[in-house]
C-alpha cells in the first residue's frame, strides 16, 4: 500500500477516536459516581423499589440545584443502579461489579441484612464506603471501617419490643416465630428473647421456619398450646400476613407484634383485617413528621404518586449523610470521604436525629406504629 493510503487510514482512525471521545456521549465533566445495590426483584421488590426511588429523588434534587459541592466545584451525581435479586451471592457480586467495573465512590444498600452482610465484606476489603439504609443486623458494620448504616440496630429494636410487650401490653409470656435461615429474623428474635426474659417475662415457645415456607401449622399448634400473652413475628412484610392469618385460623387471640420489616404498604394490602390492632417498631412515623420529613414526603408523593415507606426515608437519609461527608471532605477520595463520615457526631434526617459514637451505627429513637382502621398509625416513641 502506498504511504498516502496509510496516512489516510491513520487520519480516519484519529477522527473516529475524536468523535467517540468528544461527540458521541463521553463525559468530559467529573461525576460523583454512586452505586445502588438494591432488591429490585426477588421476594422483597417493594424494598428495592423504595430504595431506588428515594436515591433518584435525592440525586435529582442535588443535580437540579447545580450539583454536589466538592471543594471549589459543583459536580453532578451519577447513579449506577443494580439489582441484587434479594440474594446474598448476587448482592456480593453487585458490590464487586460496582467497585471494579463502575468505579463508584460509594454504595447505598443492600437493605436486607442477609444481603448487606456479604456485600459489606466486599466493600470493606476494597476500601469502598457502603451505607445500608435498612440493615439492622450488627454483623453488617461489626469490625469494619468503611461500612455505615442509617438505621438503628437489632439489639436496640429487640429491647424496644420486649419492653413494649412487658410494660405496655402487660405480657408475662411470649412466643416467637422466626425464619432461622435469615440473619435479620434470627438475630432480632434472639435479642427479643434475651431482653424479654431479662425483664422478668417467659418465652414459652421459640419456633422457627425456613425461608419460603408457606405452612406454619405445626409451629402455630405448639405456640397455641403454650398460650402466650403475645406473639412476636420479626419477619418480612411479604411473610407476616400469611403467618397472622394462619395464627388467627388456629384460634390464637393474643396480641401480635413485629419489627421494622413490617413497614410496607404491601403488609396492609396482603394482611387485611387479620392484622388490625397489631404493633411494630420502625424508623419514622409520617403522621408526626418533622418539617424536614414533611418536605421529603411531599416531594416523594409529588414525583411518585404514593407516600414513602421507611426504606425510602432511610435511603434518603443515607444519601444525605454521604453527600454531606463528600462536601465536608472536599474530595472524591474514598478514604477522605470515609474519614469525614466517621467524624459525624450528629445528623438530623428525615427519620430523626442521629448520634454517632465512633462507629458506623447511629444512635437514634424508634417509633411504635399500630395497624388501626387498615392504616399505620403512630402510637409511641422510644428513646435509646
Amino acid at each position: 500500500m502506498k504511504k498516502s493510503g496509510w496516512l489516510l487510514i491513520i487520519g480516519l482512525g484519529w477522527l473516529v477516536l475524536a468523535l467517540i471521545g468528544f461527540g458521541c456521549g463521553a463525559k468530559s465533566e467529573e461525576e460523583v459516581r454512586l452505586g445502588i445495590n438494591a432488591e429490585l426483584t426477588g421476594s422483597k421488590p417493594t424494598v428495592g423499589d423504595s430504595c431506588k426511588k428515594a436515591a433518584e429523588l435525592l440525586a435529582l434534587e442535588i443535580n437540579q440545584a447545580g450539583g454536589l459541592k466538592v471543594g471549589d466545584k459543583n459536580i453532578p451525581i451519577k447513579l449506577i443502579i443494580e439489582d441484587n435479586e434479594d440474594k446474598a451471592e448476587s448482592a456480593a457480586a453487585v458490590a464487586q461489579k460496582l467497585i471494579s467495573q463502575n468505579n463508584v465512590l460509594a454504595i447505598l444498600g443492600p437493605n436486607a441484612s442477609g444481603n448487606a452482610i456479604p456485600a459489606a465484606r466486599i466493600c470493606e476489603d476494597s476500601g469502598v464506603i457502603m451505607i445500608s439504609p435498612w440493615s439492622t443486623n450488627p454483623k453488617t458494620t461489626e469490625g469494619k471501617k468503611f461500612i455505615f448504616r442509617a438505621c438503628f440496630i437489632d439489639d436496640f429494636q429487640g429491647q424496644v419490643m420486649a419492653k413494649f410487650a412487658r410494660q405496655e401490653l402487660q405480657a408475662k409470656t411470649a412466643a416467637v416465630l422466626y425464619d432461622v435461615a435469615s440473619e435479620y429474623n434470627k438475630g432480632i428474635a434472639e435479642f427479643f428473647k434475651r431482653f424479654f426474659e431479662a425483664d422478668g417475662g417467659t418465652v414459652v415457645a421459640f419456633a422457627s421456619y425456613t425461608t419460603g415456607d408457606k405452612d406454619f401449622s405445626s409451629q402455630l399448634t405448639t405456640i397455641k398450646a403454650a398460650d402466650p400473652d403475645v406473639l412476636f413475628l420479626p419477619n418480612y412484610y411479604n411473610e407476616v400476613p400469611l403467618q397472622v392469618k394462619q395464627a388467627r385460623n388456629q384460634g390464637l387471640t393474643c396480641a401480635i407484634i413485629g419489627s421494622d420489616s413490617w413497614g410496607s404498604q404491601d403488609l396492609l394490602n396482603l394482611g387485611g383485617p387479620d392484622l388490625e390492632g397489631a404493633f411494630f417498631s420502625t424508623h419514622y412515623a409520617p403522621d408526626i413528621a418533622t418539617p424536614k420529613a414533611q418536605k421529603f414526603i411531599k416531594e416523594f408523593e409529588a414525583k411518585y404518586g404514593k407516600k414513602p415507606d421507611d426504606v425510602a426515608a432511610l435511603t434518603y437519609d443515607a444519601g444525605l449523610l454521604l453527600c454531606n461527608a463528600i462536601t465536608q471532605a472536599g474530595s472524591l477520595d474514598r478514604t477522605k470521604v470515609r474519614d469525614a463520615l466517621a467524624q459525624v457526631q450528629e445528623f438530623e434526617g428525615v427519620t430523626g436525629k442521629m448520634a454517632f459514637k465512633g462507629t458506623g451505627d447511629p444512635v437514634k429513637s424508634a417509633v411504635i406504629l399500630q395497624v388501626k382502621d387498615g392504616q399505620f398509625k403512630y402510637f409511641a416513641s422510644v428513646q435509646p
